[in-house]
């Protein structure tokens, strides 16, 4: 086992009778709170970050801290406020703007792309953009088709913008503190199914985790590249076909843009198969191009990759649509597996996890905040 363990997505009991561990909100709160001790220059603000519920709980506190000059609340106009980002950075501040849905970051997409990511560029490097944008992505409560969005692979094709998909605490709290210290700007995308999410974080500041792949299981029989909230899929399925003495490698691709090509070659050099599985849909995305890039690069294939994504349509917002829309560790086992049938994962589930929850709310193997 290489990297996190698999006892951080273990059940809820277990995880919570470790006094050492935190939620990624959590992380993600005590992030911001050293990072802003350390630098007086970092700055929070955005929508919903000075309200009682903070953002999924990842801003409480900051502003009784650090003050009203520092983390403030700010008006319904995200391509402004991105505008103004972009003047503090260029000022010498570190801002981090944050987005309760990055549904709304549409609107500043004129400031992100043409602006934010092109100034360094367009200046020859004298002038960098030391900028973060928080945005939380996912599924959930029948929000439909336009609060149910990701767009990293959307963001991904923007040169100048790195975007950081964390699955776990660790990777969310060393994940923000390094994007804060970058000089150049970085998107953050936290699936909310995650915030409750809970591991410990390491002490090791010197590991980086903002743009580097992780193994997060070894095995040897099948590759599995994932990201955000279907890293833990992954493991779950992985812990399946364990049972049926198949070995799953998986790993965690945190960085959507760079990618981090070295381990995802030498892991499917080593199995000889590659699943690839993504959080939104198939066409254009990261999975796509993982797999392409996989195919230039000339590694050797036992079998034609697959790609797991959603449905290339929008998503629904009916409870008995959702249902059949998103894909889950079941999609990955029957992959890789394709003689397991419901009947067989269903039993699995009631065995080992107990009854399955609401499919449109995190089960109780995300240890999600509902």
């Amino acid at each position: 086992m290489i990297g996190r363990s698999l006892r951080q997505y273990q059940l809820g009991n277990i995880m919570r009778q470790d006094k050492n561990s935190v939620s990624m909100a959590e992380a993600l709160r005590r992030a911001m709170h050293d990072s802003m001790q350390h630098d007086d220059r970092v700055l929070c603000f955005g929508l919903g970050v000075t309200d009682p519920k903070g953002v999924f709980d990842t801003t409480t506190g900051l502003e009784s801290t650090f003050g009203s000059s520092r983390v403030f609340d700010v008006p319904v106009s995200e391509n402004a406020l991105t505008g103004m980002a972009l003047g503090l950075a260029l000022k010498g501040y570190k801002p981090v703007l944050t987005h309760q849905r990055v549904d709304f970051s549409l609107v500043s997409m004129d400031q992100l792309v043409n602006n934010v990511a092109k100034w360094y560029y367009m200046f020859g490097g004298r002038r960098s953009v030391s900028l973060v944008v928080r945005m939380v992505i996912g599924r959930g409560w029948g929000q439909g088709p336009t609060h149910s969005q990701s767009f990293h692979s959307l963001f991904a094709h923007i040169p100048g913008l790195k975007v950081f998909l964390p699955s776990s605490p660790n990777d969310a709290y060393h994940g923000l503190r390094q994007a804060i210290d970058d000089p150049n700007p970085v998107l953050l995308l936290e699936h909310r199914w995650l915030h409750g999410a809970r591991g410990e974080i390491s002490d090791q500041a010197e590991n980086r985790v903002l743009d580097k792949a992780c193994v997060v299981r070894e095995g040897v029989d099948a590759t599995v590249i994932a990201l955000s909230s279907m890293v833990p899929e992954a493991l779950r399925a992985a812990k399946f076909l364990s049972e049926k003495k198949i070995s799953i490698e998986v790993i965690d691709l945190r960085s959507a843009r760079p990618i981090d090509w070295e381990p995802l070659r030498k892991s499917v050099a080593k199995t000889g198969q590659l699943i690839c599985v993504d959080i939104s849909h198939a066409p254009c995305s990261v999975a796509s191009e993982i797999i392409a890039g996989i195919a230039i690069e000339g590694v050797e294939l036992a079998v034609s990759p697959r790609r797991i994504a959603n449905p290339n349509r929008s998503a629904p917002t009916s409870y008995f649509y959702t249902k059949d829309y998103y894909s889950n560790w079941m999609d990955i086992v029957r992959a890789i597996d394709p003689s397991v049938g419901a009947q067989e994962l269903n039993a699995w589930v009631a065995k080992n996890e107990g009854q399955e929850a609401n499919h449109d709310v995190p089960d109780k193997y995300f240890l999600g905040p509902f």
